[in-house]
């Protein structure tokens, strides 16, 4: 999963406005009383651009992602910042201790497409939060993988990277299959590469169920990167869910 990808990922999702995002945690954090966290994870991190700005918040920072590559450019992305980056599976993730807060962003969690896995990952997470510590993670909604992305194709441009961008969406499985298609320049010539990847639909209240087996406490899920509750039509939510002891 992200091989070559990763050198072309940032260029093309270079809309999504990170720091944004970040506000829009350290605002939950205020919410939810969490003020000054010191220790934080990113959760399946990338190449490290949430991981690099939330550590310009002054928050010491650890990410976790299973692609060396996406952790080789969040690497020389972040030279001279005191960040950790180690090269796990989120499903069987290990920290040195626990941290104020986890997050894990731009649907990370659709990527894990068995039930069991995330409940996994859930406990995980709830195992390495401090007492009160919050787990701040987003979502593809339902709406958005079965109508938006759906069956269609996308085509996505920039100056050195071309990508093609099919999918199909299983109705019954509730997984959607990204066939992507890159060419990507090396000199005066473009150099051709394909990956594929998956994400399942999780219905919200699948996501709550889960989060209650793993000993969190949910708190809230909002609208994407708002303070409203979830439309019929939105096509992100994110889940505010705090850590309630040790059940692992």
């Amino acid at each position: 999963m992200y091989n070559r990808f990763a050198y072309v990922y940032d260029a093309l999702i270079k809309d999504v406005d990170y720091k944004k995002w970040v506000d829009y945690y350290i605002k939950i954090f205020q919410r939810y009383g969490l003020n000054e966290p010191k220790l934080g994870l990113d959760l399946g991190c990338g190449t490290g651009s949430m991981t690099t700005e939330l550590a310009k918040r002054g928050i010491e920072m650890t990410g976790v992602d299973i692609s060396e590559d996406m952790l080789m450019v969040a690497r020389e992305k972040s030279e001279g910042m005191d960040i950790l980056y180690l090269n796990q599976d989120m499903r069987e993730f290990e920290l040195y201790g626990t941290v104020d807060f986890i997050v894990s962003s731009l649907d990370c969690m659709n990527y894990i497409t068995d039930k069991r896995d995330l409940l996994k990952v859930m406990k995980l997470v709830n195992n390495y939060l401090n007492p009160g510590g919050l787990f701040i993670f987003d979502i593809n909604t339902r709406y958005k993988l079965e109508n938006v992305i759906g069956e269609n194709t996308f085509v996505l441009e920039d100056d050195d990277a071309f990508c093609v961008w099919q999918n199909e969406y299983d109705r019954k499985k509730k997984i959607s299959d990204f066939y992507l298609t890159f060419f990507m320049k090396d000199g005066e010539e473009y150099v051709r590469f394909d990956e594929e990847h998956s994400e399942r639909a999780y219905e919200i209240d699948e996501i709550k169920e889960i989060i209650h087996k793993s000993g969190m406490k949910l708190l809230k899920v909002y609208h994407d990167l708002s303070f409203k509750n979830p439309e019929k039509n939105s096509e992100r939510v994110f889940f505010v869910a705090v850590e309630q002891g040790k059940n692992i």
